[in-house]
């Protein structure tokens, strides 16, 4: 595997494999790389001649009480896991790199309504960090397939959305979130937990199990279910900011919806974390 860090690298690669007629896929992360990154990987594998990963904790999709300070950062051992799977380039830039005008008055693609519920109610301004980044990760690489985990099912939403509003000729594909043994999903911010965090952590994932179960028996008291689940959280120790049902679109579900997905957010102590169920009738 190469790794380059400025932008005249990565080019000069993926044009020299463009020139060979090859199909490119892409895997943008933030680094601190575990199984499910691995597995965005292994998926761009399946879909293209070569994978592209890139390796940025970018500052734009951080609030200022947020941990864009102490998010793990490690290089070394994020190479090595992608060189495992066999990715063919990482692009690690610096800030400097990826924001050379500044970020002050930096150009940004914002996307109103997806951006500003659920995720985007309690972090603001994070998504627009998020679509600004990856929007200009996606000029830089000119990939043919983009590769995102299902574990920010609102993310993955916000990206599809945003390809389509600005015609980007790229496939986005969904990869579904890879778990640990008793279900909670893989997440860098998983190590920001204690011993005992880390067990009771294991109750989110059994809430949103809980929720769907509720679903597939026909359940549409949306609001009661919900309340069931955050009292669930809550008894555990945790400090929910939301747990709602929302259609395949994130909105509202009605009555006739045969298709939903369950999200939530909580805190455990000082971390946050995120998690989806996608259930389908």
């Amino acid at each position: 595997m190469k790794t380059v860090r400025t932008v005249a690298e990565l080019r000069a690669q993926v044009s020299e494999w463009r020139r060979a007629g090859q199909r490119i896929a892409f895997a943008p992360t933030m680094g601190n790389l575990h199984a499910g990154h691995l597995k965005l990987i292994a998926s761009g594998h399946k879909l293209a001649d070569r994978v592209v990963s890139s390796v940025f904790v970018n500052p734009l999709q951080f609030g200022p009480t947020e941990d864009f300070g102490r998010y793990p950062r490690t290089l070394p051992d994020d190479q090595r896991r992608l060189e495992s799977v066999n990715c063919d380039l990482l692009f690690a830039p610096t800030v400097d790199e990826m924001y050379p005008n500044g970020r002050e008055h930096l150009c940004q693609v914002s996307l109103p309504h997806y951006s500003t519920i659920l995720e985007g109610h309690f972090r603001p301004g994070h998504f627009d960090g998020v679509t600004t980044v990856v929007s200009i990760l996606f000029n830089q690489v000119q990939p043919d397939v983009a590769l995102f985990g299902e574990k920010d099912y609102q993310q993955l939403l916000v990206i599809r959305r945003m390809v389509s509003d600005l015609h980007m000729n790229i496939e986005i594909v969904g990869v579904p979130t890879e778990r640990e043994a008793d279900g909670l999903a893989m997440s860098s911010r998983n190590q920001y937990l204690g011993a005992q965090e880390r067990q009771t952590a294991a109750v989110i994932h059994a809430t949103l199990q809980d929720v769907a179960g509720a679903l597939r028996a026909g359940n549409r008291d949306f609001p009661a279910i919900c309340a069931q689940g955050l009292q669930r959280l809550q008894a555990a120790g945790f400090q929910p900011q939301y747990l709602e049902v929302r259609n395949p679109r994130l909105d509202p579900p009605g009555a006739q919806d045969e298709a939903f997905v369950v999200l939530l957010a909580a805190f455990l102590g000082k971390t946050r974390l995120i998690d989806n169920l996608i259930v389908k009738l």
